[in-house]
């Protein structure tokens, strides 16, 4: 009668083969799930982003800060991730809370007239590059 089932050897085999998986899946996933925080900057700065358009197209100059755009004050736009939403001179910033990753750092949106309509460039600020959303790399 044979024995049948794995040798010692090869379940070890197999054990050191999903340790190396996870090694690189789960800096990966750790950069995955920051980047998705950046992300929320994004989304609550759209607000910000339709009000310097509206302005802009009706008044001709960018506003000056949140009021003059129209929108809520910089504190009041907040998220899970983000302290605040702020706009300079049409220069919106982004400021990040919560995780140790980008505590406290920024993303800046910048915008750039065109004939009849604003183009938006993107600006780290001091969020590293592998966190940033793909529509800013």
């Amino acid at each position: 009668m044979k024995q049948q089932g794995f040798t010692l050897i090869e379940l070890m085999i197999v054990v050191a083969i999903i340790g190396i998986l996870a090694a690189i899946a789960i800096p990966a996933y750790q950069d995955y799930t920051v980047r998705t925080k950046v992300s929320e900057g994004l989304n609550l700065s759209s607000a910000a982003k339709l009000g310097v358009a509206e302005y802009y197209q009706s008044v001709g100059s960018m506003p000056t800060d949140n009021a003059t755009a129209g929108i809520a004050t910089s504190t009041s736009i907040t998220g899970n991730n983000v302290a605040s939403v702020d706009i300079a001179n049409g220069v919106i910033t982004v400021t990040y809370t919560a995780d140790t990753n980008i505590q406290d750092s920024t993303m800046v949106l910048t915008p750039t007239t065109n004939v009849g309509s604003i183009s938006w460039t993107c600006d780290q600020g001091n969020v590293l590059d592998r966190y940033l959303p793909a529509e800013c790399r």
